[in-house]
């Protein structure tokens, strides 16, 4: 039972360095989702890298949602899926959605 125990802990420790970590993955293009950002979001949100405010100032400035505390790509995906009253209705395709969601989160600063 013990030699079980022993070999089964080893087997766990192993595991997590076969497996890459969900969080170091990339996806989606960044740079597509910023063309696709600067078409279809700029009308509201200030879509751009640096502290200018958005056009609507009820749309917050890209920069200022990838600087939002514990902001991730899960929360960001919930994010764009989820109606807000004062944003339209736009359905992204999933790629679509990972590019821009690329794009937000390129725009934290000192991303690792």
């Amino acid at each position: 039972m013990f030699t079980r125990s022993v070999s089964l802990a080893a087997v766990l420790l192993f595991i997590p360095m076969l497996v890459p970590a969900a969080e170091a993955q990339e996806f989606g293009n960044a740079a597509r989702g910023r063309a696709f950002a600067a078409q279809i979001c700029s009308d509201c949100h200030q879509t751009e890298p640096g502290n200018a405010a958005s056009p609507d100032s009820a749309a917050p400035p890209f920069t200022a949602v990838a600087k939002t505390k514990g902001m991730t790509a899960m929360a960001l995906g919930v994010w764009l899926q989820t109606s807000h009253p004062t944003m339209p209705n736009i359905k992204l395709k999933p790629e679509t959605m990972d590019d821009i969601i690329s794009y937000i989160l390129s725009l934290r600063p000192n991303r690792q």
